[in-house]
């Protein structure tokens, strides 16, 4: 329907060496009564979408970011049109379709790139009561905005002085404007958009400003994702730059933390997480940037007098996917509130339609940041919808062989090396554990077959001892200890044990029985090979002799249930040996305090997650951290201290479902068959006078808040009636 009807402004896009603006698009028709119209419209690219001068675009960055060789998006409305003249209008973004700063991934050698495309379809009945349509077409105008480049990871620049009154609305003179140029679209299959938009959620004002050098820098509290309302009042002409960035470093403002040091770093350092806009001289002009986000906590705001230098001439929009709060937790610690906090704030921060891996520099759908989000997103949040989304975007962009790219959309990067089995699990864990938390069958049902064919293509990249070790293992070790101390054969051949054994367990669930025998044969050939190859069980080790090795074999159940108190004595001794420090990247951090809980030793857990010595959560708040890190730098090395790395990453963030399922014991589906069993199982640790844990499950909202009083604790449960629960409490209680 939609498919031969894509039209483009140009035949021009924009590159490094040449700005081509972002075109308005308009066509004015005439009906013969007051209608509701039906109005789809897809675009390849970013668009806003117009009615007679109104607007009525879902939300930012519409319709969704993709590679259009996979899918092409759109979006359906309903809108009330008017007897006589009316008016459809577009203002277009290069979006995914042409994003030159992406050359870090080859996202400029694309091979859909161009300028944007949008195809639209009106639909209404006449007076007549006949159906009647209008299609996008060679007769819609077009003509330069004054968005004159933008650029979805670096910026907006904005010039007033192009801006063309009432070019959106009834009335306007087009005839002067170009026709647009009728083209063909990406080769990607038309999709309807079901993920939720992308909204603000508030909007903040700056705690502090400060006059820096040629600038001013404006604090606004918090790291986040959005971009900042310029309310200003300007001379004719005047350029104001607002560069957005993490941190103060040595007293100074600086994005050199979240931008790439390549050879092209002069040339990308003038234009990376800027918006510029020039005044067109009225007494109040309001700017917001249409195409693009950042992920920031200072701005500093150049090509302004001391006097415009106020507290209202920036606004912090705080932008992401429109996902609802689900769960949460709070105590009596503020150390473990505040880093709840920044666990939410990380992931609605890099969330934008899918998770993203920082809100900044790279915008990426990183899977093995999303497997180790999924649980702890589900608990606190809303994801499921567009977890489905991106899901089936995973799921198109596996190539013939079987393999996962790291990112995802891609244009093609992301093999040969930049993914691997802990990487590439995003495709089972987000349907596997949608079903635990939702009892949803749909994503399984969809996944299946790429489920199928990666464990058949496991089977292609085992070595002769029957191991794993073709992709990225234990990430950001702490200090960026590279290698890391966990080797990639046990790492990979962990994780690819993993995956087999949830595509049994959810293909069994949908009866694929052959598929999940399969399944189950490769688990345990997996499983067989690490006991054989990587486990000294003389001293019940796991080779690389370290915390991740040993935790990962414990909580994936490589050791046997009789085997694992022995496993869980070297883990601790390996603990110790770091004066109770964890010292592990993101893989071993998602299970080390659950197999500590699972034993324990929720009290060593929670030391080792506050300690405000480094390595150690509460560290990264006494550094002025308010979202999560990529990296646990330690300070003391100044070389390494925050250099190319985000300040805002969610992939450390399991802590909070350690929060809620370890200390609040909302232990959900814990045998994974029965969305209407419940354990409560909480660990009172001795310095944490009250805990309270929230989920709301299919049923209903479940809580579990317990309170010391004196010797005794008082534990007070809400469950919904369809729930069976069982309290399970540490001896002594």
């Amino acid at each position: 329907m939609l498919k031969n009807s894509f039209i483009k402004a140009t035949n021009d896009y924009t590159t490094f060496e040449k700005s081509v603006p972002a075109p308005y698009i308009r066509k004015s028709f005439t009906i013969d009564t007051d209608a509701t119209a039906k109005i789809t419209v897809a675009a390849c690219g970013f668009y806003e979408l117009y009615i007679n001068g109104k607007r009525y675009t879902k939300g930012y960055l519409a319709p969704y970011i993709s590679n259009p060789d996979d899918y092409i998006y759109y979006d359906n409305y309903e809108v009330k049109i008017d007897k006589g003249e009316n008016v459809i209008a577009f203002l277009l973004g290069n979006g995914f379709q042409n994003n030159p700063s992406g050359y870090i991934w080859d996202f400029d050698k694309a091979s859909f790139r161009s300028a944007p495309l949008v195809s639209c379809q009106v639909s209404y009945k006449n007076a007549f009561g006949k159906e009647c349509s209008i299609f996008s077409d060679s007769t819609f105008k077009v003509a330069p905005s004054p968005i004159r480049r933008d650029d979805y990871r670096f910026g907006e620049h904005y010039d007033a002085n192009f801006e063309i009154a009432g070019w959106n609305d009834k009335g306007f003179d087009d005839t002067k404007w170009n026709n647009v140029i009728v083209t063909k679209a990406p080769k990607g299959e038309l999709r309807l958009c079901a993920a939720e938009p992308i909204v603000k959620e508030c909007e903040l004002k700056p705690v502090k400003i400060t006059k820096e050098d040629d600038g001013y820098v404006y604090d606004f509290g918090v790291n986040n994702s959005g971009f900042c309302k310029l309310n200003v009042s300007g001379y004719k002409g005047q350029k104001i730059v607002l560069t957005y960035g993490e941190m103060i470093a040595d007293g100074k403002f600086t994005v050199d933390n979240i931008w790439f040091h390549t050879e092209y770093e002069e040339r990308d350092y003038k234009l990376a997480h800027k918006d510029v806009y020039v005044c067109k001289g009225d007494e109040c002009e309001v700017y917001t940037p249409s195409f693009t986000y950042h992920g920031f906590r200072y701005v500093k705001v150049t090509g302004i007098t001391e006097a415009q230098a106020t507290d209202d001439l920036l606004t912090y929009f705080v932008i992401h996917s429109d996902i609802k709060s689900r769960g949460g937790f709070k105590c009596s610690d503020d150390t473990i509130n505040t880093l709840q906090e920044m666990v939410r704030r990380s992931d609605i921060s890099n969330f934008h339609y899918f998770p993203t891996d920082c809100p900044h520099r790279e915008k990426n759908g990183w899977t093995a940041d999303a497997a180790l989000s999924t649980e702890q997103m589900l608990l606190n949040f809303t994801p499921e919808i567009s977890f489905r989304e991106w899901l089936i975007n995973i799921c198109k962009a596996q190539n013939e062989e079987g393999e996962i790219p790291g990112i995802i959309p891609t244009s093609g990067w992301g093999f040969g090396g930049w993914n691997g089995p802990a990487w590439d699990c995003i495709v089972a864990y987000l349907p596997y554990y949608v079903y635990i938390y939702r009892g949803e069958t749909d994503m399984i049902k969809e996944s299946a077959q790429t489920i199928y064919k990666y464990l058949k293509y496991l089977l292609t990249r085992k070595d002769e001892n029957g191991l794993m070790h073709i992709g990225l293992g234990d990430w950001c070790h702490v200090n960026g200890v590279r290698p890391p101390k966990a080797p990639l054969e046990v790492t990979d051949t962990v994780m690819s044990f993993d995956i087999a054994t949830k595509a049994a367990f959810m293909f069994n669930v949908i009866g694929l029985e052959e598929w999940r025998d399969f399944a189950l044969k490769i688990a345990q050939d997996f499983k067989t090979a690490i006991r054989e190859n990587l486990i000294d069980f003389n001293s019940f080790t796991v080779k690389g002799n370290c915390q991740t090795s040993q935790a990962m074999c414990i909580f994936y159940n490589v050791f046997n249930d009789d085997e694992k108190a022995r496993a869980f004595e070297v883990l601790l001794k390996l603990i110790h040996n770091e004066n109770d420090h964890f010292d592990v990247g993101v893989l071993g951090a998602r299970v080390i305090f659950h197999v500590l809980s699972d034993f324990g030793y929720s009290d060593l857990a929670y030391k080792m997650i506050t300690t405000p010595e480094f390595p150690s959560y509460k560290n990264l708040i006494d550094r002025g951290a308010t979202t999560l890190w990529e990296n646990f730098y330690n300070p003391e090395y100044k070389a390494l201290n925050n250099c190319d790395k985000s300040l805002n990453h969610h992939f450390w963030g399991d802590i909070s479902s350690w929060f809620i399922k370890q200390l609040a014991g909302i232990q959900f589906n814990p045998n994974g068959d029965d969305i209407t069993r419940l354990n409560i199982k909480p660990s009172f640790v001795k310095v944490i006078q009250n805990a309270e844990g929230y989920y709301t499950a299919p049923s209903g909202k479940i809580v579990s808040s317990w309170v010391r009083k004196g010797d005794n604790i008082l534990l007070s449960l809400l469950i919904p009636e369809s729930i069976t629960a069982t309290a399970i409490l540490p001896s002594g209680f």
